[in-house]
């Protein structure tokens, strides 16, 4: 199984395009209108192989929270986003070797950039 797609909560698609792509620097991958007045839009982090969708007509929900995207070097992506205007955290060291910043998107929708060092300890999945 592979997670390829997050669907979000979003109020505006035009605007939250804009935040994905000029911003985060996401690639639009899909913007179409398939009829009855519908529009579904997919964007897709940089290396990524989940993407995110959302659009009119998808339905409205609750934001969805601290969805990841795991970063080589936090401080520099940090830095960039917060130099396009995105209020981002501070960067929080949770020991071990991992690092998180946090930031929302203009509905809500929560993220956290995530650094993983070389040599962390992470937990051990669960059997």
């Amino acid at each position: 199984m592979r997670l390829e797609l997050v669907p979000l909560p979003v109020s505006d698609v035009d605007r939250s395009i804009s935040f994905y792509r000029d911003v985060m620097g996401f690639v639009l991958d899909h913007d179409v209108s398939p009829g009855n007045g519908m529009r579904v839009v997919q964007l897709t982090p940089p290396g990524s192989a989940c993407s995110i969708a959302f659009g009119v007509g998808m339905g409205a929900g609750t934001p969805v929270s601290n969805m990841h995207l795991v970063v080589e070097d936090l401080d520099t992506v940090r830095a960039d986003l917060a130099g396009k205007g995105l209020e981002v955290t501070p960067v929080q060291d949770t020991g071990g070797g991992v690092r998180y910043a946090f930031f929302a998107d203009p509905d809500g929708n929560s993220w956290a950039l995530q650094e993983i060092r070389a040599g962390a300890r992470l937990p051990e999945p669960a059997s």
